[in-house]
């Protein structure tokens, strides 16, 4: 925390320069609809989100300027603004609602919009009071990666059609591959095989463009420890446990099958999910533990801030030190908590909305602190939620309210936090790119509250599409955030967990912590099917390959570069997925029909081309396309 942040504010040449136009305005709102829909599909299938500032920064200025020919940096802070906070409500609302299919108590959409809805706008409304403290005045400590790195793109706005290009054309690449491995079924898209005599082991890989893109994105260190717990799981749990269970075909579990007449895969399914979420758990609360200091730092600052005289009465009516009035911000978080309090549609009672409100601040000043620190994508997001999860759930069953009625109450009280302090994360990066692109306070944080708006209306019918076309929890869309909450809240609630299994998990996680790595991270390889992890350990081979003998500033340079063609296979491959999806449900497409060829080979070998094309991409010098 006491490297200094380099970079510093920035205001426009004219002060008159348009910025919450209606033209960015519709553009965002569409952006924040198509991000929204494409981190859905990512995060229902890896249980990880991408952030969207930079590809939205880079289209907006390819449409703004390129075809409209307007020369506003402000209108672009705007539409990058928007199209985070569809990315960020998206991420909040597939980490916990589809639990609530789980348990079979399917949402209707109208709650579902209601709960991002008001999620959403808590998480914008508690945000804002924190802006002077945490963006202004600590500058300099706080480096809000995502945000600084997007206001240099938007402060290069005269590249940003080149930049654009790369986007499209990984678009083009990630929706043409999905379009001929899951639209005409020429390709497997799974590839899987046994090792020999290594009974119950096996390897597998999605040939998909979207992991590759987002193991590029995350790197190697990350993706590394992902598939480690990958292997653990598919090589070491899995046999271990077939092997001694095949000799005693009685399952060590009553409730469970048979380990005898298992196959790896039901093994997966009834063992392994069950180690995993105890060690997910334990990974999540081993970081919000590590995070406390932060945490208690970041509620002493944040109240001795709102009482600083400076801070408290701030009365400049500067364009770029201007909030939204507190009047409002207090009433309109009074008013949403009331809702939530009363609302037939949801019916959480008071005790819910008490505990939206308390680890709703809570929740959010912490999010808002520790996305300045470490970004947005690392946020320890899931081990807030399941912290809340676990509290709420044992209040809720303390004061009698139980079962599958209990369940439900929790897993909607967990939702609406989890999307506020994902928007929360989110509002924080933009407003730090905000600061340094000289835009005005206010008109952000009324966009972030459209742009909630505009995906919030349309993430209801995503989910029930999902889950309709490939459903919810299968192979297809494991949604395994959402399952692990499921997994708490029904064993919580029911008391009929095998705990015997969740306490390995629980070793596991602590076990993995002590060997120095992130034991979240490898938790959430070992919950997830190795298929997942591997396409995505091969993305961060090729960002390792291309950042290999180069200086700081060229391996900048190229980041950026693979950065927007990896964001271009994700939005690509996530779109026409919903495309597909669509067309599903009439009966246009098949998604059991026959496939061309059972080849293990040919999609490997397309998914090495693919991978090839990213390293050539990534490291070939355009001087006249420099990023």
């Amino acid at each position: 925390m006491s490297k200094k942040n380099k970079f510093v504010p920035y205001i426009p040449a004219s002060k008159s320069l348009p910025e919450l136009t209606v033209t960015a305005v519709l553009l965002g709102f569409v952006l924040a609809v198509v991000f929204g829909a494409a981190n859905a599909y990512l995060g229902l299938k890896t249980g990880l989100t991408v952030s969207a500032s930079i590809p939205a920064a880079v289209i907006s200025m390819a449409v703004l300027r390129g075809l409209f020919r307007r020369q506003s940096i402000l209108e672009n802070n705007i539409v990058q603004t928007m199209t985070t906070a569809g990315e960020a409500l998206a991420a909040g609302a597939i980490f916990t609602i589809p639990a609530l299919f789980f348990i079979h108590a399917a949402p209707t959409q109208g709650t579902i919009i209601f709960i991002v809805l008001v999620g959403g706008f808590l998480g914008v409304l508690m945000m804002v009071p924190l802006r002077r403290l945490l963006i202004v005045k600590e500058h300099e400590v706080l480096p809000y990666p995502e945000g600084t790195a997007c206001a240099e793109v938007l402060k290069s706005g005269e590249q940003g059609g080149n930049q654009a290009k790369l986007i499209g054309f990984g678009f083009l690449v990630g929706g043409l591959f999905k379009i001929l491995g899951d639209g005409f079924h020429l390709f497997k898209t799974t590839v899987e095989t046994g090792l020999g005599k290594f009974k119950y082991a096996s390897l597998s890989m999605d040939t998909m463009p979207a992991l590759l893109g987002v193991g590029y994105i995350i790197g190697p260190r990350i993706a590394g420890q992902m598939i480690a717990g990958g292997l653990l799981s598919s090589i070491v749990f899995v046999p271990i446990i077939g092997f001694f269970g095949s000799s005693n075909p009685t399952s060590i579990f009553p409730a469970m099958s048979p380990i005898g007449s298992l196959s790896s895969h039901d093994i997966y399914t009834n063992y392994i999910r069950y180690i995993g979420a105890g060690a997910v758990a334990t990974g999540g609360f081993i970081t919000l533990l590590k995070t406390l200091p932060l945490l208690i730092s970041s509620l002493r600052d944040t109240f001795v801030g709102l009482r600083d005289k400076e801070t408290k009465n701030s009365g400049s009516w500067e364009r770029t030190d201007r909030d939204i009035p507190p009047s409002v911000l207090i009433i309109g978080i009074i008013l949403l908590v009331l809702i939530i309090a009363f609302a037939p549609v949801t019916n959480v009672g008071i005790i819910g909305a008490i505990s939206i409100a308390i680890f709703g601040f809570l929740f959010v000043t912490v999010a808002s602190r520790i996305v300045g620190i470490v970004g947005s994508t690392t946020m320890p997001v899931s081990g807030m939620t399941i912290a809340t999860l676990l509290i709420v759930t044992i209040l809720f069953k303390a004061s009698g309210l139980s079962g599958q009625t209990g369940m439900i109450a929790s897993l909607i009280v967990v939702a609406i936090i989890c999307v506020s302090l994902g928007v929360a994360g989110d509002i924080s990066q933009d407003l730090k790119t905000g600061y340094l692109v000289g835009g005005t306070p206010w008109k952000q944080q009324i966009a972030m509250m459209i742009g909630v708006l505009s995906s919030g209306l349309f993430i209801g019918s995503i989910l029930f599409l999902f889950d309709k076309t490939y459903g919810l929890g299968s192979d297809a869309l494991p949604a395994p955030k959402a399952a692990l909450m499921k997994i708490i809240a029904q064993g919580l609630m029911s008391g009929d967990l095998p705990w015997e299994i969740i306490f390995i998990g629980i070793a596991l996680a602590i076990s993995l912590e002590f060997l120095g790595l992130n034991s979240l991270t490898v938790a959430v390889g070992f919950y997830l099917p190795l298929s997942v992890s591997t396409p995505i350990m091969i993305g961060g081979i090729v960002r390792w390959a291309t950042e290999l003998f180069v200086n700081d500033e060229v391996k900048a340079k190229r980041d950026r570069v693979g950065t927007l063609f990896a964001s271009g296979l994700i939005a690509g491959e996530a779109l026409i997925s919903v495309i597909i999806a669509m067309l599903i449900v009439p009966g246009v497409i098949n998604p059991d029909a026959p496939v061309f060829t059972e080849s293990n080979l040919i999609p490997f070998l397309l998914f090495v081309v693919l991978a090839v094309l990213l390293f050539v991409i990534t490291i070939k010098k355009r001087r006249k396309d420099e990023l």
